[in-house]
């Protein structure tokens, strides 16, 4: 009995050892996954690619969600992945899956601009397994966009 009490206390510290350091490699989009030449980039192929669906302020219309506001709360504790991937495969309504991936990386670096996360040093990578590494977080409150539900940007 005493045997089954230690190897299920070690297995769960070794889990928890596991999931500790996954989440210190794993980096947000807090962290600055973007630059800025990357997402005014983005912004020129989101015109021609995005805004007849998702409108000039990200505000989404009858055809289309929006990409700021009730956006973030709908991604956020996923990874960049999951949301790299819906753009990739759903998108754009008349040709889904026929914009490039580099494009894709490019329009979504712009998303997260028009949405106050910070740029950085590095351009957001279009690879899958960079991108799994990504937290998408919400602003904590008091920092960040000023309203979840609007998409205002910083405080």
């Amino acid at each position: 009995m005493n045997r089954q009490i230690i190897l299920a206390a070690a297995l769960a510290a070794m889990s928890f050892g596991a999931i500790q350091a996954q989440a210190q490699t794993q980096r947000s989009i807090l962290d600055g996954v973007y630059t800025d030449a990357q997402a005014a980039r983005g912004a020129q192929q989101y015109a021609t690619r995005c805004l007849v669906c998702h409108g000039a302020a990200l505000e989404g219309n009858t055809l289309a969600p929006p990409l700021t506001g009730r956006f973030i709360a709908d991604w956020a504790g996923m990874n960049l992945d999951d949301l790299f991937d819906n753009i990739a495969l759903t998108m754009p309504l008349y040709r889904p899956g026929s914009v490039e991936r580099n494009v894709n990386a490019d329009i979504l670096a712009y998303i997260l601009k028009v949405n106050a996360y910070p740029a950085g040093p590095r351009e957001l990578s279009a690879e899958p397994e960079a991108l799994k590494a990504i937290r998408f977080d919400a602003w904590p409150i008091g920092g960040g966009a000023s309203d979840a539900s609007s998409g205002a940007g910083p405080r």
